[in-house]
């Protein structure tokens, strides 16, 4: 028995959405430790740079991308934060998320909302792309005092 193309696509994008899965429901437990093995050893990062968003840098190895969920909680109000996909596409190693956040900077009190965009890449079981457009703006707005 021979494994056609389109099962081997869909064995792909299966794997792709349960790596995927399991990346969301690490960030919701804050489980940083299983954040650190879902991420490959050097991570294609994007997120605007914002130099008055303390969490928002530069990123690229395993530790420091997951370290990003510790850093998000420890600025902002955690039972104000809010994240609500809207919609989750899986084409083979790509995944592409769509939403809104919300939350509470700790240090100012304000809010930020808006939608959001998060296209992860997953190769070997480990992501190695993680690009997020958001409301920058709205988030940058929240952080200043």
């Amino acid at each position: 028995m021979s494994v056609t193309p389109a099962a081997t696509a869909s064995s792909v994008a299966e794997h792709t959405r349960a790596v995927v899965q399991e990346f969301l429901a690490a960030r919701l437990a804050g489980d940083t430790e299983r954040l650190v093995t879902l991420f490959a050893d050097e991570v294609d990062w994007q997120l605007a740079e914002n130099p008055v968003v303390p969490w928002i840098r530069p990123r690229s190895t395993a530790a420091e991308c997951a370290a990003q969920a510790d850093e998000l909680m420890a600025h902002t109000v955690p039972e104000d934060s809010r994240a609500q996909v809207d919609t989750f596409l899986v084409d083979g190693h790509h995944a592409v998320l769509t939403g809104h956040l919300a939350g509470t900077v700790r240090a100012t009190g304000k809010s930020f909302e808006g939608p959001f965009a998060l296209h992860l890449t997953v190769e070997d079981g480990r992501i190695t792309r993680h690009h997020l457009y958001e409301n920058s703006l709205s988030i940058a707005e929240a952080c200043t005092p």
